[in-house]
């Protein structure tokens, strides 16, 4: 049986600078994941853009991704639609390309009931073969799941687990409470991996393992080993770019301080806007800390630890 578990790095979707897809900077960002020891690979969610995709380049980032992964770790991929027969459609095609699993954001801009996001969820699973990762990010959504809601979907077989953004550590026990041993709660929000295992959790869906895979790997790692309080200095190398997070629209931070490493991710698309010239010089200074810290690796001779010019 599927089980979601370890680090999944929640990719960024990488464009050149026509805001087409890189697909060059797509394989050599998963080759980058593999080698760094990651459990997983999630596109098509928040941080990747999916609300500025086409249902095309949504195929295709998928396509790329199987294929470069090679059935070495699982490949999850964004599915969720507002309407029930879309998120249906982009199933089906995402199981015809053959990913591993599906992560479903709930519908967004109406705000539902429970009994309606409960149905929207039975319907997919009655549609798909594949293992479905709920994703509760309310946040963005205007819809929160529930404990009591996820607790009757996991009893689906094909609903194997949940992903929460919420940044409410206390949702995130609410779902452990709810749910058994074979239900995997993933943390979303990057802050809450190490607690996120320590109460049950399975792993994390994380933004910061774009830059710092191994780092984010080592916090799962050191955990399993049960050397905790190397896992949490592990955890508290992440502050600071989490907070830095806020200083522009998503994704534009994490996508600046990749590019300032040398990894191609390319420009946010429009309207998301470039950081402000201050807040470039304030993630310099970070990433520069960052850099003499040695938190900064390099797995490939064509990614250079420095900004690009």
């Amino acid at each position: 049986m599927f089980k979601a578990e370890g680090i999944i790095p929640a990719m960024i979707t990488p464009f050149n600078e026509q805001q087409e897809i890189n697909e060059e900077a797509l394989r050599m960002l998963v080759k980058r994941f593999i080698k760094a020891g990651v459990h997983g690979l999630f596109c098509l969610g928040t941080n990747g853009e999916f609300f500025s995709l086409s249902y095309e380049e949504k195929k295709r980032i998928a396509t790329i991704i199987v294929e470069e992964t090679r059935g070495q770790i699982p490949v999850y991929v964004g599915a969720g639609c507002i309407s029930t027969a879309e998120t249906i459609r982009l199933a089906r095609e995402m199981e015809s390309i053959g990913v591993d699993a599906l992560s479903v954001i709930t519908p967004y801009f109406l705000a539902f009931s429970q009994k309606e996001l409960a149905d929207y969820y039975r319907a997919l699973a009655n549609e798909t073969s594949l293992p479905i990762l709920l994703y509760n990010i309310p946040g963005r959504t205007g819809n929160a799941l529930h404990p009591k809601t996820v607790g009757e979907l996991a009893r689906i077989p094909n609903i194997v687990g949940i992903k929460d953004s919420s940044g409410s550590f206390d949702t995130i026990l609410n779902y452990l409470m709810e749910s058994d041993e074979g239900f995997s709660v993933l943390a979303g929000t990057d802050s809450l991996i190490l607690s996120t295992l320590m109460s049950g959790g399975k792993g994390a869906i994380a933004a910061t393992a774009n830059l710092f895979p191994e780092l984010v790997v080592a916090i799962y790692d050191l955990w399993k080993q049960g050397k905790i309080e190397e896992a949490e200095a592990m955890q508290r190398g992440l502050r600071e770019i989490r907070s830095a997070f806020q200083w522009g629209t998503l994704p534009s931070v994490l996508k600046e301080a990749m590019n300032w490493a040398g990894l191609p991710a390319g420009p946010c698309r429009l309207p998301v806007s470039p950081l402000t010239a201050e807040k470039q010089v304030e993630l310099t200074h970070l990433m520069d800390s960052y850099q003499k810290q040695g938190l900064l690796i390099s797995n490939a001779a064509t990614i250079p630890l420095k900004k690009v010019t």
